[in-house]
Order: C-alpha cells, then structure tokens, then sequence
C-alpha cells in the first residue's frame, strides 16, 4: 500500500534561485496567491512574519486615522510593499503615498511615499528600528514613523541629511507640522 498525499505541498522559493539571489520584482509579481509575504534582499526572496492581531490593529486604525485627517493630496495604505530596486522591496505596515497614486499593482516606488510606518513586534525589533530605517532613509523617503507596541509609543522622523533624525516622539500625543499639522492622540491607535 503507498501513501497518497495529502494535499499539494505549500509554496517555497526556488532553492537553486534562492541560493544564487536572482529574484527580481517581478518573481514577486508572479507569486502563487497562497504564497507568504516576502521581501527582496539583494535578490533573495525573505519571508516577512504574519503581524499579530494587535500590530494589524495599530496599522489598521493609523490607516484610518490618515484617511479622517491628512489632506486629500495623501493616500493611506496598507500591506503594499515598496520597490527600492529590482531586485530589493520593503513590505512596511503603513503608507501615506502622494496623489495620484500610479501604482497598479503591489507596490509602489519611494518617490509616491510621504510617510512609512513600521510596527516593531518581537521578531522584527532589530529590522524595523534599525535596517528599515536606514534603507527608507537612502531611498529618499521624507518621513520615517516607528511604533512600539508596549507600552505604546511613536517616534517619528524627518529625513535631513540623507538620514532620519528624531521630530517627536509620544506615548499620549503625537504633535508634529510635517508632512502636514498632526496631532494624533495614542488612544486612537490602541487596539
């Protein structure tokens, strides 16, 4: 008697591909519906860990305080990735993009982005404080926002320089004049 299978196997990169780091954008484009989210490194496909519940919440409620409060020349969005290269993206958890956006498909280049948002979980601390940063950063993006889960805290940041530096930081009131006048009360992101 032979085993049947019980059903066809998950998605998995190329391992040939995934050890030579030739992926491009466009490998990504193409990916199977039931494939995870990754990120491109230098070519290499890298898969980003599910949010939990409470980062998607954050995320989701930064959203739609953008969409109540930022001008109508800004778009919030969430889980689109930016093409830093072709062979290099950043799946952030939060985007303001410029308007129009030109983007049709699952990502969008550094010069639509206003404002990227990262929220550190356990397994993203050292990407999401340090990495991402320094990466959004070289791509030109004006505004780099980090936020802590716990206890809850944003730090946001304004590109000068050619690298982010600290415009204010809260755990009860974001107040900030750029990329336009905020002032974001922390109880509205709190899931």
């Amino acid at each position: 008697m032979t085993a049947q299978p019980a059903g066809p196997a998950m998605w998995t990169p190329d391992p040939i591909r995934h050890r030579l780091a030739d992926h491009t954008i466009e490998d990504v484009l193409v990916l199977p519906d039931d494939a995870p989210r990754v990120e491109l490194r230098d070519g290499a496909m890298i898969g980003v860990p599910s949010p939990t519940i409470g980062h998607q919440n954050i995320g989701n409620l930064l959203c739609a305080w953008f969409r109540q409060h930022a001008p109508e020349t800004f778009s919030p969005v969430t889980a689109v990735g930016v093409a830093m290269s072709v062979s290099d993206t950043l799946e952030p958890d939060v985007l303001l993009l410029r308007r129009p956006v030109t983007s049709t498909n699952h990502f969008v280049l550094p010069t639509q982005v206003v404002i990227a948002v990262e929220v550190v979980s356990p397994g993203t601390k050292r990407r999401d404080r340090l990495e991402k940063p320094a990466e959004y950063a070289a791509a030109g993006i004006p505004h780099f926002w980090r936020i802590e889960q716990d206890p809850l805290r944003v730090f946001a940041y304004d590109l000068v320089d050619g690298r982010y530096e600290l415009a204010g930081e809260a755990g009860s009131e974001l107040v900030l004049t750029a990329p336009f006048e905020i002032k974001l009360a922390l109880r509205d992101l709190a899931p």
